[in-house]
């Protein structure tokens, strides 16, 4: 356990920071209504975008070797706790200042993600039955079809109907990790949970993008936030077999529960912050807001 809540905290710092350069990328690239190439090569060309890309790319790695060693409600609670660390690295590097509700958040996440490691035991199953497999397939196809749906659409409504699709495709991505089978080489490459991985990486991560354009960052990154953090604990709990450590289960359950809503909670700092971190920088790029949203 302690290998994995080591990779799990080293993947919420790199998402922490990785999201700081991600939404500064995302919002200086002119505003898309549909998905195009165009919207991809602006991303790519935005050094921030790339850099924050990079960095979630190698949280994501790191999380690979807790997803398959945790329970899925205590990894997931880790690596997306880092909001936190969103915050601490805008406060250093965007000059943005911490609220009161922020301290709060930030003390909540800690207390909870304590609480949630006292009580978490051995984590269950690495392998589901086919059907499973070919659901979370079914999944990122959804996702995907619902991104072309929404991405026609602006404002808060839009840009919280993305988050939330963005969170399921991290969700299937985390679940797909969980599942998929390692055994060997063909065995990994006939697995449908493999291209589930694949895909709903790509649809969490291009709704993400999208829902960054169309409304605050509150609307675009709670609902999937709660939704990624959720989704994956339930279903390793109903399907997988997780479990808190017998006789801990309150101590489990209260810790899951303070963490996310200390991580719901700050899912504001980004829409309060940015703008003040925007006006105490001048000789940043004034098209590029530092809303800073978590991964």
């Amino acid at each position: 356990m302690l290998l994995g809540l080591a990779t799990a905290s080293a993947a919420c710092v790199c998402f922490g920071f990785g999201s700081v350069f991600q939404a500064r990328g995302a919002r200086s690239v002119p505003r898309a209504d549909r998905v195009r190439v165009g919207l991809l090569a602006g991303l790519v060309r935005s050094w921030q975008f790339v850099l924050g890309t990079l960095l979630d790319i190698l949280g994501f790695v790191l999380s690979i070797v807790a997803l398959r060693t945790l329970p899925l409600f205590l990894a997931q609670a880790v690596t997306n706790a880092s909001l936190a660390v969103t915050a601490a690295a805008a406060v250093w590097l965007l000059g943005a200042r911490l609220r009161r509700g922020d301290l709060a958040g930030i003390l909540a996440v800690v207390v909870g993600l304590t609480l949630l490691a006292l009580g978490s035991g051995q984590e269950g199953r690495n392998h589901a039955a086919p059907a499973f497999h070919w659901a979370l397939l079914a999944t990122t196809a959804v996702v995907l079809a619902a991104t072309l749906v929404l991405v026609r659409r602006g404002g808060n409504v839009a840009a919280a109907g993305l988050g939330l699709l963005a969170g399921i495709g991290f969700g299937v991505t985390s679940l797909a990790v969980r599942v998929l089978d390692v055994s060997g080489p063909l065995a990994a490459l006939t697995d449908p949970a493999a291209y589930a991985l694949a895909l709903g990486g790509l649809g969490g991560y291009l709704a993400y993008a999208l829902a960054l354009q169309r409304g605050t960052v509150t609307a675009a990154t709670a609902a999937g936030t709660v939704t990624e953090t959720f989704g994956p604990a339930l279903v390793g709990v109903t399907a997988l077999g997780d479990a808190a450590r017998p006789g801990f289960e309150w101590c489990a359950l209260t810790g899951f529960a303070v963490a996310v809503g200390g991580t719901f909670v700050l899912s504001r700092f980004g829409e309060l912050e940015g703008a003040s971190a925007e006006l105490s920088a001048p000789h940043r790029d004034a098209e590029a807001a530092p809303a800073v949203p978590p991964r």
